[in-house]
């Protein structure tokens, strides 16, 4: 079974990261940008070869998704990754934003 990840995330400016320390100078991250209509663009997820295969993306994932709802903003699943999961949870779907910002006429 996967062990939970004590996730971290950190923000700098219209710039995020979601990461989690594995151990043995090995991190787990997901990094993202903040769009000026506050959806945020998640632009990748990478996990060290070695802890491949043992969801720690999924973790991260299922975090944006959990602020996302707490916090109330949209994501644009840019990440292969990530998109590939927005697929997988239909129950996500509200949460995805248009790969577009809208309109500011």
């Amino acid at each position: 079974m996967t062990r939970p990840l004590q996730i971290e995330h950190t923000r700098n400016g219209s710039e995020g990261r979601y990461w989690a320390d594995l151990g043995d100078g090995f991190e787990a991250e997901m990094t993202y940008r903040i769009r000026a209509d506050g959806a945020r663009i998640i632009d990748h997820t990478g996990v060290p070869k070695p802890f491949e295969g043992r969801g720690y993306a999924l973790q991260l994932v299922r975090r944006a998704i959990a602020d996302a709802r707490e916090e109330d903003f949209r994501i644009v699943p840019l990440c292969p990754y990530v998109a590939v999961q927005f697929r997988r949870h239909p129950e996500w779907e509200d949460l995805r934003a248009s790969p577009q910002p809208p309109d500011r006429h």
